[in-house]
């Protein structure tokens, strides 16, 4: 696995040498997330002087968001390093101290939203009823045998059956189902419980998948991801102090805040006579006045090439700056690519980079966080999970919207409470989290409390003191949490949407679909040679990168695979001038 720390090249080989004497290409990163930033460090530390990051938030970070209320820091966005062995964003976060304070529960190897492995989860009903540890663990142990089932699809090659329409939930659902009725043992008010307990974990699940239901998850892509071994680590200091790690050695200047992008303007070389009505500002203008975070002062300049040069790319900002670059590496959501990408990329994208688009999946996952002035749960509970009974024969996990709340599965006890004071934090997600989104904070905290009353059977739980929440699907920068392999998808669009444009001969061989190409934007096998030189005048190879958790086949929706995946994009471009500045030696 790639390391977030750079070995570091001399400063006299073939690369180090082209970029001082042939002059430094310019390359826009749009977007200061993960992947953004772990581009941007690597290019810089390659010896990339003319590289410059555009965030559209007022913030770095991206979907790693910290916020600080008193003593704790709550996690609105990524919550967990997902295991250790190999994972960049763990070695990052030990080696730099950040774990020093995780306590022992908070290194759990169980069910990833969980703050504590200490503790019991309380499994709780509508009717205001415990169901017994041991119907629970049955049910678990089962579940879990089914779940393992859904891995061996991708992984043996197992084909699918006409009855599971490629869904991991109606596969799941349908399996656990016949299970359950057909054990002679159970009597059948037991059956009940446990066929109640089939949606509630299934919302976990969804959750967990970032899918609105796991109706929409594909069964036979659904083991390719791969979980990184060892136990899922939480930050005490907050997820943001990794972030920060990764910005240190990025300059000031180089990182705008609050620079949305409307287009990209790309192969303008063969668009010249279509382009657009745009005039990139002076050579360099970009970088002195740096807005948010900016140093002013002397910047880097680029290779001092004329106004007259031809810039392959031009990024045109929001508030209509732009700027022209030889690469830009896009690190956006799949979520505002699905929103956007008919306008902002000019010419439009490939057919097949728009199927893979629409094809795969990207729902939202928020966060509930209720502060209470004194527990009313065990000090032996790390959770409490929400089991509709009346769910027991329900084969859909969606609700009017009036009955959105139906959709959280319940709420974890963050731990430890010398931490965080008295807190429970709630999981939901789908079309329901968006409903829960246009709520305000007080009436989702009333309905949060009626809950709790009602599956506790206590109605003297008090109001929350203090109530939190995300709200990533509304936010216009993220439009999602992050991304699944949807029913319909695989693997292989993960790869059509990381691939660079434009395209060459080889890359259009191997995603295939090539009459479905957009003319004029795939290179011959003749001048894909020729456009490895940014200065021939050829189609410059390489304009537009994709990055971000979405493009990351094995990892997508995690940290590590963000921060890989800007690795791998700028791990492209170095590798692509090293060769050609070897060539020039």
């Amino acid at each position: 696995m790639q390391s977030c720390e750079s070995s570091g090249d001399s400063a006299d080989d073939p690369l180090s040498r082209g970029l001082r004497r042939r002059g430094q290409p310019r390359v826009v990163v749009i977007g200061a997330g993960l992947a953004g930033l772990a581009a941007a460090k690597a290019l810089l530390e390659q010896g990339f002087t003319d590289v410059t990051v555009l965030e559209a938030s007022s913030c770095i970070g991206g979907r790693v968001q910290s916020v600080k209320l008193g003593h704790a820091t709550f996690e609105l966005g990524a919550t967990w390093i997902h295991g250790s062995h190999g994972n960049p964003i763990y070695h990052l976060a030990e080696a730099n101290g950040l774990l020093e304070e995780t306590t022992d529960g908070e290194r759990s190897v169980g069910r990833i939203s969980l703050y504590s492995k200490n503790g019991v989860a309380c499994y709780l009903t509508n009717c205001g009823r415990r169901i017994p540890k041991d119907v629970v663990e049955e049910f678990s142990d089962l579940y879990n045998e089914v779940y393992n089932l859904t891995q061996e699809f991708f992984r043996h090659g197992k084909p699918v059956n006409a009855e599971s329409q490629n869904s991991v939930g109606v596969f799941t659902r349908e399996e656990v189902r016949n299970r359950i009725r057909d054990d002679p043992e159970d009597p059948e008010a037991t059956k009940r419980l446990k066929l109640a307990m089939i949606q509630q974990y299934l919302k976990v699940e969804s959750c967990e998948s970032g899918s609105h239901s796991m109706d929409e998850v594909s069964l036979s892509a659904f083991g390719e991801w791969t979980e990184i071994p060892g136990a899922h680590h939480i930050i005490p200091s907050g997820f943001m102090r990794v972030v920060e790690l990764l910005a240190e050695g990025i300059p000031a200047h180089v990182i705008q805040l609050g620079k949305p992008v409307r287009c990209v303007h790309w192969d303008q070389a063969s668009a010249r006579p279509r382009g657009p009505e745009i005039e990139p500002r002076g050579e360099g203008d970009h970088n002195h006045d740096a807005g948010e975070g900016g140093q002013g002062g002397e910047q880097p300049r680029g290779d001092g090439r004329g106004e007259d040069k031809q810039w392959p790319v031009l990024v045109e900002c929001e508030d209509c700056e732009v700027i022209p670059a030889d690469h830009v590496i896009v690190t956006v959501s799949l979520g505002v690519l699905k929103r956007q990408y008919t306008s902002f990329f000019r010419p439009g994208l490939p057919a097949e980079k728009v199927a893979a688009i629409h094809r795969l999946g990207i729902g939202t996952t928020d966060k509930i966080f209720l502060e209470f002035e004194e527990p009313f749960w065990g000090p032996e509970c790390n959770s409490l999970q929400f089991v509709w009974e009346d769910e027991a024969e329900s084969r859909t996990l969606t609700y009017l919207p009036e009955l959105w709340y139906r959709k959280i599965c319940g709420f974890d006890v963050l731990y430890p409470p010398e931490r965080y004071g008295h807190v429970l934090s709630g999981w939901i997600c789908g079309e329901e989290a968006l409903v829960m989104e246009k709520c305000d904070d007080e009436a989702v905290a009333e309905i949060c409390t009626e809950m709790l009353r009602q599956f506790t059977g206590n109605p003297n739980i008090p109001k929350p003191r203090r109530i939190l929440r995300s709200a990533w699907g509304s936010n216009p920068y993220f439009r999602g949490s992050y991304s699944y392999t949807q029913v319909g998808s695989s693997g292989a669009d993960v790869e059509k949407l990381a691939k660079p444009l434009p395209y060459t001969e080889s890359s259009k061989t191997a995603q295939g679909n090539s009459s479905k190409q957009q003319p004029g934007h795939l290179l011959s096998s003749k001048c894909s040679e020729q456009s490895l030189d940014p200065n021939r005048g050829s189609i410059k190879p390489m304009q537009v990168l994709f990055s971000g958790e979405a493009t990351h086949r094995k990892y997508y929706s995690t940290t590590h695979g963000a921060l890989l995946s800007g690795q791998r994009e700028a791990a492209r471009l170095i590798e692509m001038y090293r060769d050609l500045f070897q060539q020039g030696t």
